[in-house]
This record gives structure tokens, C-alpha cells and sequence, in this order.
């Protein structure tokens, strides 16, 4: 059995739009978009935070323990994919086809909205069902939605939640469990995630300003994105994908950056690739001081000063549990359709941390000239949970 993995079909959803075309039209601009002055999810306080302003479908026709926020933006982008999906259901059958995703939020935003009304009034609103802050809910409801009867299942590790649920679906894969993935992760946006951050002192209220000595902390988005992960060859593969824990600190990375080191070398060795061979790392770049000082310690140490980087979130927000799913969708469209090899730009004020490594960053309308090979996603969360992910274009050759 092929041990290679192959990321075929993709929806998603962010704060940049719905959709491929929009997304890469925004991820590529010459302007930022996406992140916005918010002022509805904390009332009396004004964010700039990633939501998404896109019509959503409806969930009135799931049960009532999957009707969330989260659910819906997961129909957003399986609704983009429908068809390649149900052709794989139909090819391998229902059996054979298996769901993982990555969240961190599912239905919360739900439980706050139900619980202010218990506080205001005495009682819950008809609409409320414990189950849609069940953990597991985007998982169990896709695999009801189509049928399925693989195995079904969420990652749920704060910020690397979604990159190591791709990891486990390829692990599904290659020990023959199954014939087919739908894999990725959701998140939306609530306020239990904004005041947590703001309790920490990690949220900016204006754009983001990843690796800047200005920095001073996140903007939350929400977003979902889905791929059919299969072992028939396709545009990308999923060559490479490695993980680690710090075993640090209950919220912050460990300073030299070692586990985030580790899981960017496992990921090449797992790709065969050498440091040379990545064409663009989208780094996890939160614009919190101490996750920005480590990652560029350990992004130095592996890739020097000459492979191109950028830290999308000032675009998209944090997507938290969606963030490793969505920014691997990010570098599969640097992959497909891109014969320039434009980089998405790395968005700040300029005013370079004289404490951090001098990293390369991407700016405004860099391109490689040439379509990208290889690109590197990291994703670092809570805990010194670590991930990273390598995918390939498929006519790169394979490690």
C-alpha cells in the first residue's frame, strides 16, 4: 500500500471570503483585508478580529445538538466539495470513507448566548442543546450529514488542533482503516476565546503586527476548512508532517524554541526534503511576544535567512483550532494555480524585534517566478502542542 497522501479537493472559509477565488484573491492582494474593527462579539469593546461576513448555511435541518455557528461554517465549506466528496462515497463507499477535524471552540458561542438568557430569565431557550458544545459535534455531524460509517473523530489541542487532525487522518490512510478523508477543523468566533485571551494580555485591538518590536498580541478569527485526503494521486500531497511537545508550561512555548525545531525536522525527514527544498514556511506568527521570539529562534536554526516566510493571521485572525487546517488550505493555493509563485505577503509596520532573528519576510507582491514545490506550515499551541506540515505539489519529485 502507497504510503503517500494526496489532498484533493478543497472548501473553506474565512475571514477573507468563501470560497478559493476569494480567499486567493485576498491572500495575495496588495493590500490587507480580511481582519476588521469588530465591535458586536465583546459589546463596549472594539476588536479587530476575523469573522467571517458571509452568508452562512442554514442549520435547521441538522438535529438540534449540531446546530452551532462552528457547524455552519463547516457546511460553508463542504458545500464547496460536495461533489468530489460524494463521488469518493461512491467510489471506495460509505464504510470506507472517515471524518477528522480539528476544533477548540464547537458550539461555546451557543452555551454563552443560552446561559445569559438562563441568567437573565431563569430559564434556556428552546434552541439550546448541551450537545453543541460536545467537543466531538463537527465530526458526528458530517459523518450523519453524508452517512458515513468510517471512523469519525475530533482533535481538539487548542491551536495545532486541525493540523494534527490532517496528521491523523493521514496515519488513517496509510494503516488501510479507511479509503478516504474529509479532514480539517472549524472555529467561530465567541467571546469565552476573546476575554480568555484578554485576560493573558495577548489580544491587540488594532490588525495584528507579527515579528515587529510593536507587536503586542492576537487577533481572533474563526474560519473552517475541508480537504478530501485520499491515497489517489492528486494536485497536492501531504508529504510531510511532524509533531512534538514542549512539556514546558500550561500557556507558554518554551523559549529557545526546541519543540517547534523538532516538529519542522520531522516534518522534512517524513518528506525526505532537506531545508533547501522549502520554497515558503507560513509561519504560526501570533504577534504575542514570547510565541514570535521562539519560533523565529527555531525557524532560523533549520531555514537561515534565505527561505521566504510570512505570518498570515493578520489577514485571516488566529482561527485557533481551524488555524492549522486553514493555513495549510493557504499553502495549498500557493501550490495550485499560482505559475508565478507569488508568496503571501507578511503584513506589519516594518520595525523589525533587534531581539529576533532577522527572518525573510515575505512583502507585497513577491514572487518566486516559478510555481512553489514545497511549502512548510507551522502550528504551535497551548501546552507546547507543536505541528508542522509539509505539502508538495505533485509534480515535485517525490523524497
Amino acid at each position: 500500500m502507497s504510503g503517500a497522501v494526496y489532498l484533493h479537493a478543497l472548501g473553506l472559509t474565512c475571514a477573507l471570503g468563501e470560497g478559493q477565488a476569494a480567499v486567493r484573491a485576498g491572500l495575495f492582494a496588495d493590500a490587507p483585508g480580511g481582519v476588521a474593527e469588530n465591535t458586536a462579539i465583546w459589546p463596549g469593546r472594539s476588536l479587530h478580529l476575523g469573522a467571517v461576513t458571509s452568508p452562512l448555511p442554514s442549520v435547521d435541518h441538522l438535529p438540534l445538538r449540531h446546530r452551532s455557528r462552528n457547524n455552519a461554517l463547516l457546511l460553508s465549506a463542504l458545500a464547496q466539495i460536495r461533489a468530489e466528496v460524494d463521488a469518493a462515497i461512491a467510489r471506495h463507499g460509505a464504510a470506507r470513507v472517515a471524518v477528522v477535524l480539528g476544533t477548540s471552540t464547537s458550539g461555546v458561542g451557543e452555551s454563552e448566548l443560552a446561559f445569559e438568557r438562563q441568567a437573565r430569565e431563569g430559564g434556556f431557550p428552546l434552541s439550546f442543546d448541551l450537545g453543541q458544545q460536545e467537543i466531538g459535534s463537527p465530526a458526528l455531524m458530517l459523518g450523519e450529514l453524508l452517512a458515513l460509517g468510517g471512523p469519525c473523530h475530533v482533535v481538539s489541542t487548542a491551536c495545532s488542533s486541525s493540523a494534527k487532525a490532517m496528521a491523523s487522518a493521514a496515519r488513517l490512510l496509510r494503516a488501510g482503516m479507511c479509503d478516504a478523508v474529509i479532514t480539517g477543523g472549524a472555529d467561530s468566533l465567541c467571546r469565552f476565546t476573546v476575554a480568555g485571551f484578554a485576560a493573558l494580555e495577548s489580544v491587540d485591538p488594532q490588525r495584528c503586527n507579527p515579528m515587529s518590536v510593536h507587536r503586542h498580541g492576537i487577533n481572533i478569527g474563526e474560519a473552517a476548512a475541508l480537504f478530501l485526503m485520499t491515497r489517489e494521486p492528486g494536485p497536492v500531497r501531504l508529504s510531510g508532517w511532524g509533531e512534538s511537545s514542549d512539556a514546558h508550561h500550561i500557556s507558554a512555548p518554551e523559549p529557545s524554541g526546541a519543540g517547534a525545531l523538532a516538529a519542522m525536522r520531522q516534518a522534512l525527514a517524513r518528506a525526505g526534503l532537506q531545508p533547501q527544498d522549502i520554497d515558503y514556511l507560513n509561519l504560526h506568527g501570533t504577534a504575542t511576544p514570547q510565541n514570535d521570539a521562539m519560533e523565529s529562534r527555531a525557524v532560523m536554526q533549520l531555514l537561515g535567512e534565505s527561505v521566504a516566510c510570512s505570518s498570515t493571521k493578520p489577514l485571516s485572525g488566529h482561527t485557533l483550532g481551524a488555524a492549522g487546517a486553514l493555513e495549510a488550505a493557504f499553502a495549498w493555493l500557493c501550490l495550485v494555480g499560482n505559475p508565478q509563485g507569488k508568496l503571501p505577503p507578511h503584513w506589519w509596520d516594518g520595525a523589525a524585534d533587534p531581539q529576533l532573528p532577522p527572518l525573510n519576510l515575505a512583502h507585497p507582491g513577491q514572487s518566486l517566478g516559478r510555481p512553489l514545490r514545497h511549502v512548510l506550515s507551522n502550528s504551535f499551541a497551548f501546552g507546547g502542542s507543536n505541528a508542522a506540515l509539509v505539502l508538495s505539489a505533485e509534480e515535485a519529485p517525490h523524497g
